[in-house]
């Protein structure tokens, strides 16, 4: 049975009623066929050629890619490279529905829309062909079917959709790439009825001073015509006045002006929109009216200048997103597309580009809360040719001309454009705005893709032309994105030519394998498309964290609270056009309980209130300043939350108020003991002792051979051992006095004479006191210095399982892991996680954040809890990293993808310095933060200490 909307007699009726309610206002009526999205579809009768659950009709929702509904075959666009595949999946769809027309539609202009269908599209009405096949799988299409139609009466709509597209060009742009390639009618299908004299298109250009200018496509344009042109504030009820503009009944195209005083201009800070009304009359007949909605404001692109937006130079801080939901494709909805502008609005982004045109509701969020946009024809490394080329820009622009978020229109990517049809974009936009190659220096706009930290051979810093990066920061499992992050921003910052930059992407995009069976359900290609700040369903990756505080638009210069701290700090602000008297400070005074690591408790508020903040522009560094409470420095952090005008939080800071000495001091539990600790040397081991803990050290090694409590053993072993250095036993020694059993081991090499100290205390706490990297052999001058390059990794290291882990409390920066070059993003506080085996982008079935393994920023004291007890450690030292087990690799990447950096031996380590993370290109390719150190020594200097305190006792 070929599927409808409802009952015939149902459906007549509906269009009637429709009708009455739209006769005076004679707007365009939008009727659908198919479902107004994925998540509420109509279904349509369907047959696949090939693949899974073929050759038979069914039934399919409407919109939808057809693989998310069981049929035909998943192919990603790398089958031709990594995939070793031949070709790509090849089948067709075949679609029937069936629809009414009601007779009172005779004599109006009747057109049916496609919002997208992949890839090639043939329609029929009742057997007759619509028009010529449309070919471009991201397009919205239409076609004229006003005399293929029977009024008052069923029609059939056939649709025959080709995934692969006979012509070359198209899938070499659209087929051929680094993205999923689906099949089927994707976006919604709908009629658009309107009168027979009617507004068919209107492209404006709406100024920040109130000015607009608008071309019109008018259709059966009758004498004395005139158009009435009215704006109404979205949100707002301020009336504006009505302008009457008369029109040329010999031209269907004409270009009017107007101005209205006083609006409000739009950009992303204050996304201001309008809608225009346009209303085609004759005398006092409305002939039919046309509605969209603007944002007054002025673009500017100077070369060698900048790009201005209302007569401001804007910074892009942008990023690449794909349309596509795991369960849906590229078929999604408006929920999903406030969801995700409001993720990156909440990053602290403020642009945004994609690959091919996004739908239409994705523009209509980024117009309302405020999001630049770069929309792109597609051409991921190859062109259109001609004629398909000029056919897919005009559409592409018609569509979008009048969204205020888009502001730079790209033409293909990497190669992807056509040279001979550049100009077409400028025929249907009034804006001018311009046309850039994505990744190409062309035309005075420079976008090179994935730059080094210096790229700069008269290019970028040390070029002539404005620069942007419309992709940089390549994020394959997170490995990028945050990590480098800093360092590029401030050097391209330095330059006034400097006009933002786009990372590279938004998304993991996995998805549901409707034809697998099994424990994996969704499916990225391995490393391909796992190159996300967020997971598939939108789950917050630790780089998430690292942009929202790069790119806050309020930045605090380095502080360093200590007993002189008087509430004072260096701000800038970042916006473009907003007073940072616009944003709401607060700041809080927290502290945590002596005992808060052997406890469930959390950290209590001791003190807040509001920070006024006296206006500082954008551009400027002031200070801020708020009374410090009487009982400040009884609190153990200060954290200090920045929301904007909108209540969005910009981000949370925080600054330890005391130094890691305190902390160890005030954390570590202190017991009565009515014994004294012993320490007995034997041949091959030291026993240190007490009532409720005995300590085996190698007497060779210096390391740790057994530990055991009054509960039983505690698997901390095969420790210290050197990391980034190399170390051996000299000699031993013990001593003992009243507070406890003192065991001295002397070292040659990285760690120094009497380098390491332990102290078993008669209660049971453990110290471990070490001095590293003092002698420099000699001592003649500059080069009397003992010198090692290249250092990624410093400290010692332990075993211990990871088996029956169940979490982790702890005091320090949390609670993502860190890299070297991916530290901002973390905020110091007391923190608590349970243990996970998250791999970043790869475990899509059970995503948990913030991942459990890693590396952790500033330990200052830890509680690892497991089922067979619990462990401590604490640190007298500020800037210890803590290493916490090994994150697994993922088993399903492609060479080359560098998922993370070696880890050193052992399971938990207490460092110095850690690897930096890479991001596509090699770390020597990145900033300074991302290198390797060095250590250089000189005689005289004390050494590096670590000290570190244990508790074993509670197992």
């Amino acid at each position: 049975m070929i599927h409808k909307i409802t009952y015939i007699n149902k459906l007549i009726a509906f269009f009637a009623f429709l009708i009455s309610l739209n006769i005076s206002a004679q707007e365009t009526l939008k009727i659908y066929l198919s479902g107004k999205d994925f998540k509420n579809p109509v279904q349509w009768d369907f047959m696949c050629t090939d693949g899974n659950n073929s050759k038979v009709w069914s039934t399919i929702n409407v919109p939808s890619n057809w693989e998310l509904q069981g049929f035909g075959t998943y192919t990603y666009g790398r089958w031709y490279k990594e995939l070793n595949e031949k070709e790509p999946s090849k089948e067709e769809g075949f679609y029937k529905y069936k629809f009414s027309i009601p007779s009172s539609y005779k004599g109006k202009n009747i057109t049916i829309v496609f919002g997208g269908a992949m890839t090639d599209t043939d329609v029929k009405i009742n057997g007759k062909s619509a028009g010529e096949t449309h070919q471009g799988g991201f397009y919205e299409f239409k076609f004229d079917i006003a005399s293929l139609v029977n009024y008052g009466a069923e029609n059939l709509l056939e649709v025959h959709v080709s995934k692969h597209s006979s012509n070359n060009t198209v899938n070499n742009a659209e087929r051929k790439t680094d993205w999923w390639l689906f099949g089927g009618i994707y976006r919604p299908v709908w009629l658009e009825v309107s009168p027979k004299s009617y507004i068919e298109h209107v492209a404006v250009d709406a100024k920040m001073d109130g000015s607009l200018t608008a071309d019109l496509n008018l259709v059966n344009l009758p004498k004395n015509a005139s158009i009435e042109a009215n704006i109404a504030p979205v949100g707002d009820n301020k009336t504006y006045p009505t302008i009457s503009i008369p029109l040329n009944q010999k031209e269907n195209f004409q270009t009017i002006h107007a101005k209205w005083s006083d609006v409000n201009t739009w950009d992303p800070e204050s996304p201001n929109l309008y809608t225009l009304t346009l209303t085609l009359k004759t005398k006092n007949n409305i002939l039919h009216t046309y509605k969209t909605k603007i944002g007054f404001r002025t673009l500017e692109f100077l070369k060698k200048d900048g790009i201005y937006v209302n007569g401001k130079k804007i910074i892009m801080k942008g990023i690449n997103r794909h349309t596509i939901w795991p369960e849906s494709g590229r078929s999604t909805d408006k929920e999903i597309s406030i969801l995700d502008v409001n993720l990156l609005k909440d990053m602290n982004i403020n642009a945004v580009r994609f690959h091919y045109p996004a739908d239409t509701h994705f523009l209509e969020v980024c117009d309302s809360l405020g999001l630049f946009v770069l929309n792109e024809v597609a051409g991921w490394q190859n062109g259109y040719d001609t004629k398909t080329g000029t056919k897919l820009i005009k559409e592409t622009v018609q569509r979008d001309v009048n969204h205020p978020s888009v502001i730079i229109w790209d033409h293909g990517n990497e190669g992807g454009w056509n040279y001979d049809i550049d100009h077409v974009f400028h025929e249907y936009d009034p804006q001018k705005r311009i046309v850039i190659h994505p990744w190409a220096d062309f035309n005075g706009w420079d976008a090179h893709h994935y730059p080094t930290y210096l790229t700069g051979m008269h290019r970028f810093n040390n070029g002539e032309n404005v620069f942007f990066p419309t992709e940089f920061m390549h994020g394959t499992y997170d490995n990028g994105i945050g990590a480098g992050l800093e360092d590029f921003w401030k050097r391209y910052k330095e330059s006034p030519l400097f006009a933002g930059g786009f990372i590279w992407a938004m998304l993991d995009e996995a998805v549901l394998r409707t034809d697998w069976t099994g424990e994996q359900k969704y499916d990225s290609k391995g490393s391909l498309a796992a190159d996300g700040v967020l997971g598939p369903h939108r789950e917050k990756e630790g780089s998430f964290y690292t942009v929202k505080e790069v790119w806050s638009p309020i930045q605090f210069e380095p502080k360093l609270i200590t007993s002189k701290f008087d509430g004072t700090f260096l701000i800038t602000n970042e916006y473009i056009y907003s007073n940072l008297n616009t944003c709401k400070l607060e700041y809080r005074v927290l502290k945590a309980a002596n005992n808060v690591l052997y406890t469930n408790d959390k950290a209590e508020v001791i003190a807040s209130n509001t920070i006024h903040i006296e206006s500082v522009e954008p551009g400027e560094t002031r200070k801020m300043h708020f009374e410090v409470p009487s009982n400040f420095f009884d609190g153990d952090y200060l954290e200090i939350t920045a929301h904007d005008k909108h209540g969005r939080e910009i981000y949370t800071w925080s600054w330890p108020i005391h130094r890691a000495p305190y902390f160890a001091n005030k954390l570590l539990a202190k017991e009565t003991s009515t014994k004294t600790a012993t320490v007995t040397k034997l041949e091959d081991h030291i026993l240190l002792s007490s009532e409720k803990l005995r300590i085996h050290l190698n007497a060779k090694t210096g390391e740790i051979t057994s530990i055991e409590n009054n509960q039983g053993n505690v698997p901390f072993i095969n420790g210290p051992k050197p990391i980034g250095m190399k170390a051996k036993v000299e000699n031993v020694s013990i001593e003992q006095n009243k507070d406890g059993a003192v065991c001295f081991f002397n070292y040659f090499g990285g760690i120094h004479f009497h380098s390491i100290k332990w102290t078993l205390f008669n209660d049971g706490r453990l110290k471990m006191e070490m001095i590293i990297l003092k002698d420099a052999g000699r001592n003649d001058g500059f080069d009397g210095s003992a010198f090692e390059d290249k250092i990624s990794k410093l400290g010692i290291t332990f075993d211990y399982p990871e088996v029956g882990v169940k979490s982790m409390k702890w005091f320090g920066n949390g609670p993502y892991h860190v890299w070297k070059n991916r530290i901002k993003g973390t905020t110091f506080g007391l923190w608590e996680k349970d243990y996970n085996n998250t791999i970043t982008g790869e475990s899509f079935e059970n995503l948990v954040y913030p991942e459990f393994k890693g590396y952790h920023a500033n330990l200052i004291g830890a509680n690892l809890k497991t089922e067979q007890g619990n462990i401590k450690f604490f640190s007298e030292n500020d800037k210890l990293f803590l290493r916490l087990f090994t994150p697994d690799l993922p088993k399903n990447g492609f060479p080359g993808s560098h998922p993370q950096p070696e880890f050193p031996e052992g399971n938990i380590s207490f460092m110095y310095e850690i690897p930096a993370m890479r991001s596509f290109k090699p770390l020597e390719h990145q900033g300074p933060e991302s290198q390797p150190t060095n250590i250089r020594i000189k005689s005289g200097d004390d050494g590096i200490p670590m000290v570190l305190w244990f508790d074993f006792r509670d197992n």
